[in-house]
């Protein structure tokens, strides 16, 4: 007995010394390599294990055991004699199971690359997106797990927000803050600051006012111009802070139209003026749903689909006037609304009905000579800037939920942005949808009060290819497929005849995984357009300032001390502007933002504030400029002095302590209020001219 123990034991000890030996021939040549040990198949649950496995081999312990309970070790047969292992045999000179390690030959390569393990997804969240996700999965040959999983998925599928699940790895389908950024207050003051900075730009978007809190500034901007133009008669639309579907929006011809008692208070609102002057269709009013793909946060990597959804009013169209406010199936075209409607149609035509595909409008217009490419183009841009617009507060949130240096998923998510074309073809921008319904089916009406969901194949055609394609663009294990590929076909066109490796490799189908799939139907559109739109990031790179200057990691607001902090490395107080000063601006900008704001977790000075103090300072430094361009110079300045104090401290870092007063660690600069001032240039307009100077260049 003692000797068949130690046998076993120089045995184990054998087999761990052979996977560490195989980990690191794996890392080398970035190929995966077994030990041959028996373990948990790829893509199936411990609950689909074989409840009496065959006895396998000791093994070293791996990555992912944790998780799984650990099983008695096989009992062992009487020792023999054991002779010097041969290449390719595994420590008790068996012959290594194939495709699992020692010598590969081309052959066994291509065998393990076409038994690739399909990529996992844990749909248990997916709610109503739950059909159209299966469907994808299905196409894309990949492994769902609809009740969640005990090891880690590589996508992780939420309906509603990130935190639908507590995730530490893979990918998930929402960002952190999203939903609360597309609210349409939010949505509003970020737009809102664009068009500050570039009025032009943004004036895709309706002047809007939020309410209770700018409700006097509406009266007031609305007599102001009826003064001025007693002719104007405009149309307001109201619409709940936190409304979906339609749900408590009203119109109204006058300020004193508001339903200000009772609900105001506890339901903020944003008024807007109403487009009386909609492109219509067979004399109705439609507004269009594309589907955009925010893929990286940073970097920023955009994606619109090439189809979309036109959503129709079921009542023919006529400007607004008193006797028609409150005909809601004539002015608002949400779907949710108008399915009540008697004249509702469902069809399964793309280009007939109450919802049509965008490419059959699209063919619609061009046969009566609309420029589509001008279209195409007008809505590309108006989602870039948009997405723009969202993404320095996102950040705020990305850091927030997911700090740097700690473990956490990667985030994507579809959002649903909702469009109207104007009768001139412009299109304007209602709303932005964190959750957009990708339901592929529809209530129909069998009876009075009696109704059954029905398959609807204009929502199967758009919103399955937008599912499916975004699970392909973030198919995690797409990179490592293309790499065995082309170690595969290098051996192989080493050894073959080049006059044979063309035909090989076109009678191969299955070296591409997607060879059965359509075309992806999303269209890159950022970084593709970049250099067109990159002038407009100025809120961005405020962003990162403020980013920077939080000090705790997780916070949202930046802390009297922070802001002390970012003032004093950025060099901005001077004689007419003393610290005493900058503490007078944090608490009056941050007093008034906090009244403003619901969340009160917190307390600090938020990025929207940052940013109305950051204008602020710009004003008073470049006062002859235009706001943008004064903005721009005071990022560039900020960056220059930040950027000469963090080689000062990458200097001190690598000389080390040698005596003498010690520098700023470089720690985070709450954390650190006393550092000590970078001796260097001052700052002047003399240092910041080169790029304040290229900032102005390229915004012209």
């Amino acid at each position: 007995m003692q000797r068949g123990s130690s046998e076993r034991e120089l045995a184990a000890r054998w087999e761990a010394e052979a996977v560490a030996v195989t980990k690191a021939q794996a890392a080398a040549k970035q190929v995966r390599v077994d030990s041959g040990a028996a373990g948990e198949p790829e893509g199936k649950t411990p609950e689909e294990q074989p409840k009496d496995p065959a006895p396998a081999q000791p093994r070293a312990a791996e990555e992912g055991d944790a998780r799984v309970v650990p099983r008695p070790p096989p009992t062992l047969p009487p020792a023999k004699p054991q002779a010097a292992r041969a290449p390719g045999l595994c420590p008790h000179g068996k012959p290594r199971s194939k495709g699992r390690g020692g010598r590969r030959s081309s052959g066994r390569a291509a065998d393990e690359y076409h038994s690739q393990r399909p990529v996992t997804v844990d749909s248990s969240k997916a709610r109503t997106s739950l059909d159209a996700l299966k469907i994808s999965i299905r196409q894309l040959k990949w492994k769902e797990f609809p009740f969640g999983r005990r090891l880690p998925c590589d996508i992780y599928w939420h309906g509603v927000s990130f935190h639908d699940n507590d995730i530490f790895s893979g990918q998930v389908n929402k960002f952190p803050g999203m939903t609360e950024m597309v609210r349409k207050i939010t949505l509003s003051r970020a737009v809102r600051i664009m068009q500050n900075l570039f009025p032009e730009e943004y004036n895709f978007y309706p002047r809007s006012w939020i309410l209770p809190d700018e409700f006097q500034l509406f009266v007031a901007q609305v007599r102001m111009v009826k003064d001025g133009d007693p002719s104007w008669k405009p149309t307001f639309i109201v619409k709940p802070d936190g409304g979906c579907q339609g749900d408590g929006i009203y119109l109204i011809k006058d300020p004193s139209d508001i339903r200000l008692a009772g609900t105001l208070q506890s339901r903020p609102a944003v008024v807007q003026e109403y487009i009386c002057k909609p492109l219509l269709i067979d004399k109705l009013k439609f507004d269009i749903r594309l589907y955009v793909l925010l893929k990286s946060l940073d970097p920023l990597e955009i994606y619109i689909a090439k189809d979309g959804l036109s959503r129709f009013c079921t009542e023919p169209y006529q400007e607004p006037n008193p006797k028609n406010l409150h005909h809601i199936f004539m002015h608002l075209t949400n779907y949710s609304l108008n399915i009540h409607s008697g004249n509702f149609v469902h069809s399964d035509s793309t280009s007939t009905g109450s919802k049509r595909t965008f490419s059959s409008i699209l063919c619609r217009l061009s046969s009566k000579g609309v420029d589509i490419k001008k279209v195409w183009s007008d809505i590309i841009s108006l989602v870039i800037k948009t997405v723009i617009a969202l993404t320095p507060e996102l950040k705020v949130f990305y850091q927030s939920d997911i700090p740097a240096g700690r473990p956490g998923p990667t985030c994507f998510q579809i959002l649903g942005f909702d469009i109207l074309l104007m009768k001139n073809l412009k299109p304007i921008l209602l709303e932005v949808n964190a959750n957009p319904s990708m339901r592929i089916e529809h209530e129909q009406e069998l009876s009075p009060g009696v109704f059954e969901n029905v398959p609807s194949l204009v929502d199967e055609e758009v919103k399955v290819a937008v599912i499916r394609d975004t699970l392909r663009l973030m198919d995690p294990l797409k990179k490592k497929r293309e790499n065995q590929s082309q170690q595969l076909t290098k051996p192989l066109a080493a050894k073959e005849d080049p006059s044979d490796t063309e035909p090989a490799s076109a009678s191969d189908g299955n070296t591409d995984p997607e060879a059965h799939l359509p075309s992806i139907c999303l269209k890159q559109v950022f970084p593709k357009y970049a250099k067109q739109f990159n002038y407009l990031r100025l809120v961005d790179r405020m962003a990162n300032l403020f980013i920077r200057f939080l000090g705790i990691k997780g916070t949202m607001k930046l802390g009297p001390t922070g802001f002390r902090t970012f003032i004093r490395n950025c060099k901005l107080s001077s004689s007419s502007l003393s610290m005493a000063a900058v503490d007078i601006l944090y608490i009056d900008i941050t007093r008034r933002w906090n009244s403003m704001t619901l969340d009160q977790r917190d307390s600090g000075m938020c990025l929207q504030a940052f940013v109305e103090a950051f204008f602020y300072l710009a004003q008073r430094k470049f006062k002859t400029l235009p706001l943008h361009e004064q903005v721009a110079s005071l990022i560039d300045l900020c960056e220059y002095h930040l950027s000469l104090l963090d080689e000062k401290r990458l200097v001190c870092g690598r000389s080390g302590p040698a005596g003498g007063r010690p520098l700023d660690s470089g720690s985070p600069p709450d954390a650190t209020p006393s550092a000590p001032p970078v001796e260097g240039h001052p700052p002047s307009c003399t240092n910041s001219a080169p790029k304040a100077a290229h900032s102005r260049h390229a915004l012209s």
